[in-house]
Parts: C-alpha cells; sequence; structure tokens
C-alpha cells in the first residue's frame, strides 16, 4: 500500500499563502468619499502628484453649508431673562426672615418648583431670581395676617440641586442628561454655610458637553432652548472665535437642541468648553515590530487622544510609522468612521509612506471622530516574510509526516 505523500497539500498551501500577499480589494462605501462628498472632504481619494491642489478640503467642505440661523453679525438672539442665577426645584435655599426665628430656616425647593413655609401659600420659586421670590414672600407674609407691614427678607441659595434637562441634535450623544449637584446627592457643608454654590455645573455649556459636545456639522448661532413652552435662541459662536459667550444657567424640564448646517466645519475640530472631552480611539497594530497592542505601548494614553487629533497623528501613536527603511516603507492603515448624520459607516485607507511624503497631506488627512477606529497592516517585506515563517511551518509538519 503506497504511503500518503503530504507534499502536494502543503504546495497547495503554499500557494494560497502566497497569494494573501496580492493587492486586495479597495474598500467600498455607499457615501461618495471619492470625490469628497463625504462627512469630511478629507476622505476623498488621493490624487496623483501631478494632480494635487493645496487646502482646498475646508472650501469643500464648507461649500455644502446652510446659511447660519443666527446670521453672520455674531451679536447673538439671547433673552435677558435666560441671564443671571435663577432656582430649581430641589435647590436649598437659606431663608432669612427679619426677627422671626420661627420661619427662618432652609427649605428646598418642592417637586412642584414651589417653596412652602410654614403657615403661608406656597410661593412659586421654579425658575426665578432671588429677588422675585423675596419679593413674593413679602406679599404673602402681610396677606396671611402674619405681619402688618413688609419684613425685611433675605433668600440665598445654600446648595444648588441637580437638574434634568434634554439635549438633542447635531451632538454626539443625544438624550435626556442630569448635571450639576454633588454626587450621591449629598450637600456641601463648607458651601452651605457660605451661602453659595458654583452654577457651572448647571449651565449650558456643561449640557452639551454631558451629551457628547457639539459635532462639527453644528450650527452655533442659534442653539434653541425651550423653558416652559417658550422658545429662546442663543449664540455660542464666541466661545470659538474669543468672544464673551452667553452661557445661560439651566432648569429641570428644560431642553436644547443644536441646529446643523449639513456641512463639516473644520474649524469647530478643536477643544472648547462645548466640544467632546476628547477622542476614544480603537486601534489594531502591526505584528511587527510587535505581536499586540501592548507591547507597542497602546495603553490609555493613546487610546484617549484630544479632540481635534487627526488621522496621520493616530497612526504614529499606534506605532506604524518608522522602523527599518528596507522592511517597514510602505505600510498602509485604515480608518473606520461612522457619518454621525447618516450613521452610515466609511472606511478611508491609505498609503502611510505616500501620505508622510505629500506636499498636499492635509488635504487628505482625515479628523478623527468619537468611536473611530485605526488598523494598520505591514509592509509588503514583512508580509512575504511572514508567508515564508508559515510556509516554512508547513514544509516542517509535512516532513514530519
Amino acid at each position: 500500500m503506497t504511503r500518503f505523500k503530504a507534499t502536494p497539500f502543503s504546495t497547495l498551501i503554499a500557494a494560497a499563502v502566497l497569494a494573501g500577499c496580492a493587492a486586495v480589494q479597495h474598500p467600498n462605501n455607499i457615501e461618495p468619499t471619492e470625490t469628497g462628498q463625504g462627512y469630511q472632504a478629507q476622505y476623498r481619494d488621493v490624487v496623483t502628484r501631478q494632480e494635487d491642489t493645496f487646502l482646498t478640503s475646508a472650501t469643500m467642505n464648507a461649500s455644502s453649508c446652510l446659511p447660519l440661523r443666527g446670521g453672520a453679525g455674531g451679536k447673538g438672539i439671547g433673552a435677558p431673562i435666560l441671564l443671571g442665577e435663577r432656582f430649581s426645584r430641589n435647590d436649598l435655599l437659606d431663608v432669612r426672615i427679619a426677627d422671626d426665628e420661627d420661619l427662618t430656616g432652609k427649605y428646598v425647593i418642592s417637586r412642584d418648583g414651589t417653596l412652602k413655609l410654614p403657615f403661608l401659600k406656597s410661593v412659586p420659586a421654579q425658575g426665578r431670581s432671588s429677588t422675585e421670590v423675596e419679593q413674593s414672600l413679602r406679599w404673602a407674609l402681610t396677606n396671611s395676617g402674619l405681619y402688618d407691614t413688609p419684613p425685611s427678607i433675605s433668600v440665598r441659595v445654600a446648595d444648588f440641586a441637580s437638574v434634568s434637562v434634554g439635549v438633542s441634535g447635531a451632538v454626539f450623544e443625544p438624550h435626556q442628561i442630569e448635571i450639576g449637584g454633588v454626587q450621591g446627592e449629598a450637600i456641601d457643608n463648607n458651601r452651605a454655610q457660605a451661602l453659595g454654590a458654583s452654577t457651572e455645573a448647571r449651565n449650558l455649556s456643561a449640557a452639551i458637553r454631558a451629551a457628547g459636545g457639539v459635532r462639527p456639522d453644528a450650527d452655533l448661532s442659534a442653539i434653541e432652548l425651550r423653558r416652559k413652552g417658550k422658545l429662546y435662541k442663543l449664540d455660542l459662536r464666541g466661545v470659538f472665535e474669543g468672544r464673551d459667550m452667553v452661557d445661560v444657567m439651566l432648569l429641570t424640564g428644560d431642553t436644547i437642541f443644536v441646529p446643523s448646517r449639513q456641512c463639516f466645519q473644520d474649524d469647530l475640530m478643536r477643544p472648547s468648553p462645548i466640544s467632546p472631552p476628547g477622542v476614544t480611539m480603537f486601534l489594531s497594530n502591526l505584528t511587527q515590530p510587535a505581536t499586540g497592542n501592548a507591547p507597542s505601548a497602546i495603553g490609555r494614553e493613546v487610546r484617549e487622544m484630544p479632540y481635534g487629533t487627526k488621522y496621520l497623528q493616530a497612526v504614529v501613536d499606534a506605532n506604524c510609522v518608522g522602523g527599518p527603511r528596507a522592511t517597514s516603507a510602505h505600510r498602509s492603515a485604515l480608518l473606520m468612521s461612522r457619518n454621525p448624520e447618516t450613521k452610515v459607516s466609511v472606511v478611508i485607507e491609505r498609503d502611510i509612506e505616500d501620505m508622510l511624503r505629500r506636499a498636499d497631506r492635509d488635504d487628505y488627512d482625515p479628523f478623527l471622530l468619537p468611536g473611530d477606529a485605526v488598523a494598520c497592516y505591514d509592509s509588503t517585506v514583512t508580509n512575504i516574510a511572514e508567508a515564508a515563517r508559515v510556509l516554512g511551518l508547513i514544509t516542517v509538519g509535512a516532513a514530519l509526516n
């Protein structure tokens, strides 16, 4: 009986391994990224060096922008009634009535938005200033017959509670959020004794950050705030232009809507009080020089990058650039992203060495968005060497049989 030979099988395996070194198909996308009509014009295909143009991606992105809803003046449309400190339900107030130890004390604004003192009708407090609540309390005290003449009254915040608001539109994570207050519903005793607490945690900018930050297509000229059935429009462009920003204090029940200009705005891709706190990346490293991400020093600091980071920066952070030129050149990388407006994913492939040496690289170097992923591929020499290693293992295995 003739013994079975493994050589033909190993030959087939070797052919399959070598076939893996051949060029693979360019990624296909539903979005017309090839012509610069994707979410970013920087996604478009890289043209030949003879046809290159410089710094045109921002112009291409702006060509599809809708007009600013707030106009080009930059003066804002804010309403004065939104400015200043306003009370919200569950706030802790320090109420002092002159020479009245019985009614003087600390009170929490009830769920219905009113302030309830003994022997008095409820006083509206939700959305009102300290001056307005003081006036209502004077009227309530004299109208109840407890006082013949209006007494001196002081109403101050001892501790701000958290507020629940809704944020939607051109933000990365639209949802109902809770901001402000102290973790665990505890009271900051030091602030309470000082009759005050910081309001920044309940401001509009804090709510937008908690919703993931504004997207690059956001229209900051007319952000909508709805309160008690009324619509107010606020201009937040000042945060990117070095001007004073209208950062109003929010109340429970407020809703915020950030409109979209339906275009990518390069100038919004930078850190700010209303931008995403950073970009968390998903990175896949090379097999050479390391066998995994951990040996390549891809830790938390690399995966979490500042907002405004670009593709090439992430590729460098992932240790996909450098090393021996003879064996490490001609690597490639894939950027996997998702259009936050349409939710359609795109895959962008770049030859790393070509990008590094192009003078027009900025026009094809996309910004990274939260949740993006970057995968690196080894060079041709490394691929052939890896194929040879696998082939050697197969040959040894066949010989042993």
